[in-house]
């Protein structure tokens, strides 16, 4: 959909969501994953070339999402995904809006977060901070958003072109 040749996941794992984004971008697309367990990011490089993906393809970064974001390439990526430390939905958006290009999307991942987002008696940490990304996103004219009630829930939003003056 986005023609995607540079993508930014925060929240490694296994690889297997990176599997997927790299399935999605252009035969050229880069994949830059970012999670503070090196384990995860052996496992990773192991399902992407189980998979048949060039190791140029994917760059690995172990360290925290926070530690990370601020190196990369301002305007530079068309999909930034968030899989990370929910407490720090609201922090990775910040970077994501620097990160992404006009035109470009946010993810993030466990937007309903075990139907916990929707039941107001839920006041965990995590649950709260997902709520008042939703809430941010919404409320962001420079984005325009959808939530999908799909598995554990996804929000999306797109960054709007804005022309200079």
């Amino acid at each position: 959909m986005l023609d995607a040749r540079a993508v930014v996941e925060i929240g490694t794992g296994t690889g297997v969501s990176g599997l997927w984004l790299l399935r999605g971008m252009r035969s050229d697309g880069v994949l830059t994953t970012v999670d503070i367990e090196a384990e995860h990011q052996r496992l990773a490089k192991e399902t992407f070339a189980d998979a048949g993906i060039a190791s140029n393809r994917a760059r690995t970064i172990t360290g925290a999402g926070l530690d990370v974001l601020p190196r990369l390439t301002d305007g530079h990526y068309d999909l930034v995904f968030c899989d990370g430390d929910k407490r720090e939905y609201a922090a990775y958006m910040a970077e994501a809006l620097r990160l992404l290009r006009p035109g470009g999307v946010v993810a993030f991942d466990n937007a309903l977060w075990h139907d916990r987002v929707a039941d107001p008696a839920q006041r965990d940490e995590e649950t709260t901070a997902i709520r008042d990304l939703g809430r941010a996103v919404a409320d962001n004219e420079s984005l325009v958003p959808v939530l999908l009630p799909v598995g554990d829930g996804l929000l999306m939003a797109k960054k709007v072109w804005e022309p200079e003056a």
